[in-house]
């Protein structure tokens, strides 16, 4: 009998047997000296919980609201390009596994299956959270014609990447020279141009595709200019500064992601939790503000909300369920984490979400 993992960890550990050596160097590479892919991780131990006792728990409800709607978890997968290496199913098995679980799903730009198709596997009906990233290129016409299919397919927000201006440098994937294997494709792309991630000798094929197509003159003014082409909301996501989210607000952002990329851009940067608290000061409820990076345990959710998010994105477990065993692991990994965040809230004597505040968690310098 084969028995399913017991944690995310587990299933970390058992995903480069299920994986290409350039697959596992892609999903687990960090930029540089990946100092803060690891302190993303270490992060949520300089916050102690503080439990309460005595507080009926008895039943518990896990639901929040994400943009003013109703969320049965609050939980995310992140946007992750080119799901279809972990599986053949890609990021439709992901998006069947977050709406079977109740969790919200981001899309990438660039993914390996369509949005239109990943939001029919998403069953709109029961997906109360589906939004699509997106890289602002160099071809507007291109952006925009991807900000209208997504509005049509039923996505919900847009969510604007705001951090990756060029690429930060993957040591792993330039050593691997990554590209695409023959036959995978830029599914949202492959209609509006013949853009391709292609070998690159002495590099990153990826990191060469954001150098030519990526607008880097980027500004906040863009993010008017975004939220003018729809009427859907804009999320901004890559926000580590407080005076940053408030110019997120006042250039129309309906929600700010705390994140640095998991580590994968500038690094040395701040770890996502650790900058979670002052960009929720500064943006008071003006906005909902989310965060990712390290999210591996119930525990780091409720910490993560006790310091202000509304809701966490996870992104790497979900692809090592997805290796392992494809839907059913996805699946399975964003189960684990509701669980265990359904144990933490008991234990913490929090019966629903708005019953979790800052009280509930001591930084430990």
């Amino acid at each position: 009998m084969i028995t399913r993992p017991l944690n995310l960890f587990e299933y970390e550990s058992l995903a480069p047997k299920h994986l290409s050596q350039m697959a596992l160097d892609y999903f687990a590479s960090g930029a540089w000296d990946e100092v803060t892919l690891a302190d993303n991780r270490a992060a949520f131990n300089r916050y102690k919980l503080h439990p309460r006792v005595l507080v009926d728990v008895s039943q518990r409800e896990l639901g929040t609201t994400l943009l003013g709607q109703p969320i049965p978890t609050p939980i995310l997968v992140a946007p992750m390009a080119f799901q279809c290496l972990a599986n053949s199913e890609g990021e439709l098995a992901t998006a069947r596994a977050a709406a079977d679980v109740g969790a919200g799903m981001v899309l990438s730009t660039l993914s390996t299956k369509s949005l239109e198709d990943v939001a029919i596997a998403s069953n709109l009906a029961n997906q109360s959270c589906l939004w699509f990233q997106l890289y602002i290129h160099r071809d507007r016409g291109l952006t925009r014609a991807l900000v209208e299919r997504a509005e049509a397919a039923g996505f919900q927000a847009l969510c604007l990447t705001v951090d990756a201006p060029l690429l930060g440098r993957r040591e792993r994937d330039q050593r691997r020279e990554f590209a695409l294997p023959s036959g995978m494709e830029l599914a949202n792309l492959v209609t509006l141009s013949d853009l391709k991630i292609a070998h690159a000798s002495g590099e990153s094929g990826l990191f060469a595709y954001v150098a030519q197509q990526f607008d880097p003159s980027l500004t906040w003014q863009d993010v008017e200019w975004l939220q003018s082409l729809t009427h859907l909301p804009v999320v901004v996501k890559g926000i580590l500064r407080g005076d940053d989210a408030v110019r997120a607000v006042e250039y129309g952002a309906k929600a700010v992601i705390v994140s640095n990329h998991g580590g994968r851009q500038l690094d040395g940067a701040i770890a996502s939790i650790d900058a979670l608290s002052d960009i929720v000061t500064s943006v008071g409820d003006q906005v909902d503000v989310l965060m990712d990076g390290g999210v591996r345990r119930g525990t780091d959710i409720l910490k993560a909300l006790a310091l202000g998010a509304k809701a966490v994105l996870v992104g790497r477990p979900v692809l090592w369920g997805l290796a392992v065993i494809g839907e059913q692991g996805a699946r399975h990994v964003l189960d684990l984490l509701k669980n265990e965040l359904d144990v933490a809230m008991a234990l913490s004597g929090c019966p629903s979400i708005p019953a979790i505040d800052a009280s509930l968690v001591k930084p430990i310098n």
